[in-house]
């Protein structure tokens, strides 16, 4: 899924640009899936691994930001695909619910 497919297009100064992709909350799940990082894990070959679809790393990249409450990591980047070697990465099990309600923030 091309994520800016649903980010609406505006004109700034004479030039198209994307407006702000917005992305939804992603609530923990008693179904959800964790795992630890192994050396050469990525986002998007675990979005490839449990949803079949690389293009999906944004999901488990943004359900792994650091959440009050959890004990889910704050220091990883959310501008690399990469993950540090021993963190404990939450796969969303709900991907589809997720990129619904990403639709909708984001529809034109």
């Amino acid at each position: 899924m091309n994520r800016y497919q649903f980010t609406p297009i505006i004109s700034v100064d004479k030039k198209q640009c994307y407006q702000t992709t917005r992305y939804p909350e992603i609530p923990l799940s008693d179904n959800d899936v964790y795992v630890y990082a192994v050396q050469g894990d990525r986002f998007d070959v675990l979005a490839r691994q449990y949803y079949g679809d690389q293009t999906l790393w944004w999901i488990i990249s943004i359900a792994n930001t650091a959440t009050a409450g959890t004990s889910l990591p704050s220091d990883l980047h959310q501008n690399s695909l990469i993950i540090p070697e021993g963190s404990q990465i939450r796969i969303p099990s709900n991907y589809a619910n997720i990129i619904n309600s990403f639709k909708l923030l984001n529809n034109p």
